[in-house]
Parts: structure tokens; sequence; C-alpha cells
């Protein structure tokens, strides 16, 4: 099936209350303007380089999402136009993107990941530094920044029960800081592979790339 094809038959299984970010990492111009012709707007990337090319060459009404694992020293080459910083794993990256964005005169709206697979690489804060972060006021410093919501990753397994278990719980903690950052709207969890087990425990933003795109491989730059 086409990009087009694809994208149409996974936008059917998704509930309107969802978000889908279509993962384009890697993926050449023309099959991301696929799938916005069809009107997807909400493109997701793993790596700066890649991006700031994209955004420079593609329509200026996409809303980028940044999905990787972002390095401090490269938040000021995406902070003008970012829709939102997926992935945020640290206090300090939360500085320095309130710091870009304190020179921009804007507020960048970001998710915090949250640690909740069994893997030791994946990243994230686990669910008592974040609570130990929000309750201490430190967020209420950070004028240009604006927590969204929480974003985490299941375990690499097809063990649909220990998803399922890994998704409820972050929706549990999402809720309890929901009562402390009320404007928070966004849970992001869920891939090509388990997005419908990520919805069903409460998930509103999936990230899904080869289900779209098809699969791919070369050594993408940046």
């Amino acid at each position: 099936m086409s990009v087009q094809e694809q994208l149409k038959t996974i936008a059917g299984t998704i509930p309107s209350h969802v978000t889908l970010v279509a993962v384009s990492k890697t993926k050449p111009n023309a099959a991301i303007m696929e799938a916005y012709e069809v009107g997807q707007r909400d493109f997701g990337e793993n790596y700066v380089q890649e991006l700031v090319s994209k955004y420079e060459a593609l329509p200026k009404d996409i809303r980028w999402h940044f999905i990787g694992h972002l390095q401090s020293n490269k938040v000021k080459m995406i902070a003008s136009f970012v829709h939102l910083i997926h992935g945020v794993d640290s206090a300090k990256l939360l500085e320095e993107i309130n710091k870009q964005g304190a020179k921009l005169g804007k507020t960048i709206a970001c998710l915090l990941q949250i640690f909740i697979a069994q893997e030791e690489t994946k990243f994230g804060w686990s669910f008592e530094e974040c609570r130990n972060f929000i309750t201490s006021g430190k967020l209420n410093e950070l004028k240009h920044v604006k927590v969204a919501g929480l974003m985490g990753m299941g375990s690499n397994t097809a063990d649909a029960q220990q998803l399922k278990k890994e998704y409820a719980g972050l929706k549990t903690f999402f809720d309890e800081l929901k009562l402390v950052l009320p404007d928070m709207n966004t849970l992001s969890c869920g891939m090509s592979s388990d997005y419908a087990l990520a919805i069903e425990q409460g998930s509103t933003m999936v990230r899904i790339g080869s289900s779209i795109f098809g699969e791919r491989e070369y050594k993408p730059k940046g």
C-alpha cells in the first residue's frame, strides 16, 4: 500500500481525541508530503539536523515533534519552531529549553519522559524523581516552559500484559500529577506495535512510523 493508504488505514483505527504523530525520521521529504497531502500535520523526528533540514524545506503549517534523545547543546537549533519536545528526561534539559525560550520570548511545550520499561537502555525520570521535581516548585521558576504532559516508552516485548501494566502505571501517575498541573493534557505512549493497547490504557498521543511509511534502513544524518 502507498503511504496515503497506510495512513488512512491507521487513522481509521485511532479515536478522535488521540493525536497521531507520524514518525518520519529517516524518511524522504516526498514521503512526508504524501502524508501531508491527505491532511497529516503532526510529524516526529529523532535527529536535530534532519529535523532542521526538513523544517526548512517543507510546509510551515507542519507541527514538528522532536521525539529523540535531545542533547542540551542542540536545543537552540529547534527552539524557534518545534511544536512539542518529547522525552525531556532531566531538570537540566528543562532548564536549557527554558533558557532558549526566554531568548526567543516564547514558551516551549514539552513532555516529561517517565521511565516505565524493563530495559536499562531507555531514558526517563523515575516516578519519584518526577514527583519530587514537580512538588518542589522548581517548575514555577521556568516561565518559558510548558509541561504539556508525560511520555513513556514501553518495554520491547510482545507481552501484552507487561505493556498494559506499564502504560496503566503511567496513566495513574499522569492523573496524580494533573492534580498539581491541571493544564497537562497529553499522555504520549504507544507505537506501531502496541498503539491500540496504549490507547486503551489512556494514551492521547501515539507515535507511528513503520506502519505508515514502511521499514527503511539507512544511516541518517545528524
